[in-house]
């Protein structure tokens, strides 16, 4: 049966098709003959019990510089006139996205939201991994700098990064000498209110940092990303390089421990980061990415493992 399908993200316009996800999943579910619907997080309002939102009708295709066309506006209600809301617009994890959760929790009942947004505004991706702490490298969550530096003194290398940063920005890697680790702090205490992760620099990041995908908590598949040269940051927006992979036996021990807890909580489509083999450093419940490459090299359709969900989830 076509489901109506309202997708929340970033401008069409701007997206890199060879690479990304939601692209990708608008595609699979057009082919099943769904109808798509583009709108903009910011685009929500509640108005006399209901939500709604001016969206418009769109159709995609995999044709560089004319892969989407868009239809006429129309004010839609999310919970009458669509079956599905996809959630997919990238972070940051800012009050802005928080409020779309509130806002997109209060037609469950009525329409299927994916991924649940109870779950994700209750599941930072820096935070919510502090549950699976017995799989991660050394870390603390801090603003102070003596802290820091106890850490540093412990651990000789370190990483620091914003607590709800995405794609790689603003990670830097501090020596043991310490040198800019005061002026970096300074720097973090004033663009950003809450803490920082500091941890352990882990050395078999050059090896890769890899993204495992799960879809309704079973492993999907994974694809490894290497540093590009001269960078200790493997994210492919940032440069870094996709490479084929399997599963070390540590992360199969990782995904057996969290899989149940994402389909209990409702979170669909998630991909986890796991550096050197053995060390769980996030959980990206917002908007998950790795599938394109993920389904070259293994030859699968991720995508389609997702509609096959959702449709179970709807009967």
């Amino acid at each position: 049966m076509p489901l109506r399908v309202a997708v929340q993200m970033d401008p069409l316009g701007s997206i890199n098709i060879e690479g990304d996800s939601t692209f990708a999943i608008m595609l699979g579910g057009q082919a099943r003959g769904h109808r798509l619907y583009h709108y903009a997080a910011e685009d929500l309002s509640w108005h006399e019990g209901r939500l709604w939102t001016m969206a418009r009708p769109v159709t995609v295709q995999r044709v560089a510089g004319d892969h989407y066309r868009l239809g006429e506006p129309e004010i839609i209600d999310l919970g009458r006139d669509a079956d599905v809301v996809l959630m997919r617009q990238d972070p940051p994890f800012d009050l802005g996205y928080i409020t779309a959760t509130h806002l997109l929790e209060r037609i469950q009942g009525e329409t299927l939201v994916v991924n649940d947004p109870a779950a994700v505004r209750n599941a930072p991706e820096k935070l919510w991994v502090l549950d699976f702490a017995r799989f991660m490298p050394p870390t603390v969550i801090t603003r102070s700098l003596g802290l820091a530096r106890k850490f540093l003194a412990e651990h000789k290398e370190i990483v620091v990064k914003p607590l709800h940063g995405n794609g790689g920005k603003a990670v830097f890697k501090v020596g043991a000498s310490g040198e800019n680790l005061a002026s970096l702090i300074e720097v973090f205490n004033t663009a950003w209110r809450e803490p920082h992760v500091v941890q352990a620099f882990l050395p078999g990041v050059a090896e890769g940092d890899k993204r495992i995908v799960f879809v309704d908590g079973a492993v999907a598949g994974a694809v490894n990303r290497i540093p590009g040269e001269g960078e200790i940051r493997s994210n492919l927006a940032v440069g870094g390089i996709a490479a084929k992979t399997g599963l070390t036996a540590r992360e199969e021990e990782i995904c057996a421990a969290l899989g149940p807890e994402l389909k209990r909580r409702g979170l669909l489509f998630v991909g986890i980061d796991v550096i050197g083999g053995e060390w769980l450093t996030e959980i990206n419940v917002t908007s998950p990415t790795g599938i394109v490459a993920i389904d070259r090299f293994n030859g699968t359709d991720t995508p389609a493992l997702i509609w096959d969900a959702i449709e179970a989830k709807l009967g």
